[in-house]
Order: structure tokens, then sequence, then C-alpha cells
């Protein structure tokens, strides 16, 4: 080998598509040492990924230390399943994810004890695999460089996908060799109506990078958003109707109490109509945003509608039973799980009422599902076969996911940019949003990130790619 290629690092994704993110980095110094690290640890959401949730393929023994960019649990629902493989290094995350770590991995793992139960299989980890994985965290702040070893220096980065979410700059040194930087997005948005998203500082656009880019939205452009909740909304709220509104425990919820206060404010909802607000997980994490602040502005800490009622497993059927006109906030968003398996199968067939989601739906979701069926056709919901009676409408108004053109920009402002590895996003999407940079933007190489390949990169850019044989 020559010189410039015995310090290099493999980059490899455990994920083909949407969910179950995990990225493996290896890296190779020219004494032969070997370092290994993995960005987030996640479940796979989609029907024809679930196998792969009991599968790591690679040694978590192994594996140095962990980043997390944030708590979605498509991206932290299999920490503790790593820890209970055998990793036992540092988790770093930002300070805000760590105080939202234990509620979401808590949560994860009653969900998936209970499907485990019903399935009559053994669960993916235990309750004191979170707590050790808990134990593991090591909290950061914004825009601070951590000293992980000798080797390795981290900084997590503002990110308007979620409070506590961070874009992670990741150096690797090398005496006699230049560094090797890779910038993870995570999950990336350019903006968030809760907190201010800051500008990436000068010295990281200047630096040589290879950048590991989500592509979730990579085939939409932001002119492309119809924007369509508050006239649904209103329609069905003026005709005596009930809106089912599926929303994410974490960062969805709070910002659609926060556009029904705002309805309310500007004379769009009726302040009489009762708002109802569904989700034990849902509700613990809105009263973190309400106490503790997290990243909040102070401002929008007062987001919460009037009339705002908080529901309970045993208040829920009285809420059921009610037939006035109302307004249902439930989570999951996607609408497999929590509150809404009771909802859906409840309301589906009943006329003057709008099913809403608020944000992407996997497919093999209850969501995807009733979004392929017709009006009128039947349904299978929750084990019940109902004649699909309800509207259901879908938006993407507030992903919190930057379009295309907005991803686009946020490259653009790199000066040396080695290589981009487009991850995170359905198949045909990740091609599409891959052959827009390879247009649009100045780096000297694109990549496809999945199972099938891993990328071999050194100071200097791509060295090559080589198969996984994870498959």
């Amino acid at each position: 080998m020559g010189k410039y290629s015995r310090f290099y690092v493999d980059i490899m994704a455990m994920h083909d598509e949407v969910t179950g993110s995990c990225i493996l980095v290896i890296v190779k110094f020219p004494d032969g040492r070997t370092l290994r690290f993995v960005v987030d640890c996640g479940l796979f959401q989609e029907r024809e990924y679930d196998e792969l949730n009991s599968v790591l393929p690679f040694n978590a023994e192994n594996v140095d230390f962990c980043l997390v960019t944030h708590v979605h649990v498509d991206h932290i629902g299999r920490l503790p399943y790593m820890v209970k493989n055998g990793f036992f290094g540092s988790i770093f995350a930002t300070e805000t994810t760590c105080k939202l770590l234990p509620l979401a991995l808590n949560d994860s793992f009653k969900v998936l004890n209970s499907i485990s139960k019903r399935k009559n299989v053994r669960c993916l980890y235990s309750d004191q695999d979170v707590d050790h994985t808990l134990n593991l965290l090591k909290p950061c702040k914004y825009n601070e460089t951590i000293q992980v070893n000798e080797n390795v220096k981290v900084t997590f980065l503002n990110n308007g996908h979620l409070v506590g979410a961070a874009l992670i700059l990741v150096q690797l040194s090398c005496y006699g060799y230049q560094d090797i930087n890779l910038l993870f997005t995570g999950d990336y948005n350019n903006k968030n109506m809760f907190f201010e998203v800051n500008p990436i500082p000068k010295w990281i656009s200047e630096l040589p990078l290879t950048i590991i880019q989500e592509s979730t939205y990579g085939n939409m452009n932001s002119n492309e958003i119809h924007k369509s909740f508050k006239k649904n909304i209103k329609k069905y709220t003026n005709n005596g109707g009930t809106a089912v509104i599926l929303v994410f425990s974490l960062g969805r919820a709070q910002e659609i109490l926060y556009e029904l206060k705002c309805m309310q404010r500007d004379g769009e909802l009726d302040v009489q109509i009762p708002i109802y607000f569904d989700g034990k997980l849902a509700i613990k994490y809105t009263d973190l945003y309400i106490k503790d602040g997290l990243d909040i502005k102070e401002e929008m800490r007062d987001f919460l509608p009037q009339n705002l009622i908080f529901v309970n497993k045993a208040s829920r059927s009285e809420v059921l039973e009610d037939t006035n006109k109302k307004i249902v906030v439930t989570s999951s968003g996607m609408g497999s799980y929590g509150p809404a398996q009771r909802y859906i199968p409840e309301y589906i067939s009943r006329e003057n009422v709008l099913i809403q989601f608020t944000g992407y739906t996997a497919e093999g979701t209850l969501g995807s599902r009733l979004k392929e069926a017709e009006v009128g056709k039947m349904v299978e919901v929750g084990g019940l076969v109902a004649k699909k009676t309800a509207d259901v409408e879908y938006t993407t108004e507030y992903s919190a996911h930057a379009k295309a053109d907005e991803m686009i920009e946020f490259l653009k402002q790199f000066k040396n940019l080695k290589l981009v590895l487009v991850n995170h996003g359905e198949s045909q999407t990740k091609n599409i949003f891959a052959e827009r940079i390879a247009n649009e933007v100045n780096t000297k190489r694109v990549g496809l990130l999945g199972r099938r390949y891993f990328f071999r990169v050194d100071p200097y850019g791509l060295v090559k790619t080589l198969s996984t044989k994870f498959e």
C-alpha cells in the first residue's frame, strides 16, 4: 500500500432505507491498531426489515464508543441490544438528548416487551439492558470539541430536526498524516419553531470533509409542500365532526399543540372545542418542554392550546364514546402503536371524521396501509376488518427533515468536499438525490451508503468501495 492509504476509515451502514439507522466506522492506523465506533443504533420499523432488528453484523464487544445524533427510536431503539451483546464503551450525545433518552428507551422496551409476549418470543433486550445503556451516557455541549482519545475529536453541532438533535463532526488524527474529517448529519433540518438553528461554524465549512447526508425527502423541493393541515381541521370542526391527529411523541406532538393554539388565537378554531391529548410518552415529553425548557426558546414554553384535556388509559373510553365535535391528538405518528391503536379502529368507519397523519409513514405501518386503501373499501385495522369511511389525510408540512433543495444548499456551504455518502432514504429517493448532488454540488465523489457496499476513505478522499458481505 502507498503511504496515504495506511491511515484510512471504512464506513458502512447496517440499514438500506429510512429506519434502523446504524453506521459502523472502522479506523485503521499505520501501526496496525484498529478503532471502531458506531453512529446511532436504531430500530427498523418497515415490516420487510423487521428480522434485521435481531441482527448486528458486527461484534459489539469490539466497538470502542458510540455517537447518538438524536432520540427518535429509529436511531436509538437498539442501543440496549448492542449493550446486551457486549458493548461497554461510552455513548456520547448532547445534554438534551441525554435527558430524553431514559424516557425514550424505557418506552421502547415496554413496546417491544409487549409485542414479544404476544408473539411468545424473547424480547430483544431487557429493562436491565436499558439501565446499563443509560449508565454509559456522556452528555456533551453543542459546539464544544471533545477529545475522545488521542486520535479522535468529536463536535456536536446544532440541528433543527429535533430538540437535542445534532450534526456530528468526527476528526480522526494520526501523526504524520492529515486528519480524516467525517460529518454525520443524522436526520437534518435547517429550522425548528421551538429553537434557533445556528449556522455551521466557518472553520468546519473549510475543512476537507466526507459528509454522510440523510435523504428522506431527497426527491421533493420545499416549494412542493402543500399546506393542508389547518384547512382540514377547520373543515371538520366547522361541520361538527371529529379530527383525530396522529403525532410522533417527541417534536411533532408539541408542534401540533402549538399550531392548534395559534389557530385559536387567530380565530380559526373555536376555543370551546375540546382538544384531547393522549399518549403517555407524548405527555411526559410535553411536560419536559414546559418545565425543563430543554433547548427551546423561553417564549415558546407556553405552547399549549386552550381547552386541552390530558387523557389517560382510564379516561380514554369516555373520549371514544363522546359523539360531540372534538379534536384528538394522539400517538403514534405512524398509527401502529400507542393509543392510535384504539382510536383508528373506532373512527375509521365513522362519517364526518378526519384521521390526519402529520409525518412520514414507513412501508408496512398502519398509516401506510390506510394511505393505500380506497374510501369505501375494507381495511384490516388492529386485527379487525372495517370499511374505510373516514377521511384519511397526510401532510408533510411539519416534516422535521429538510427537503432536497434545502439539503443541496446545506452541502454547497462546504468548501472542500471530498465525498458525500447519501444515507437514510428510500432506495429510489437516494438515487434521485445522489444524482442531484453530483450535478449541483462541488464534490469529488457521491456514493450510496447501504448494506451492500462500504466506503474506504483516507485523508484525501475516497480510496475504493468494497462489498460488505452482509447479505
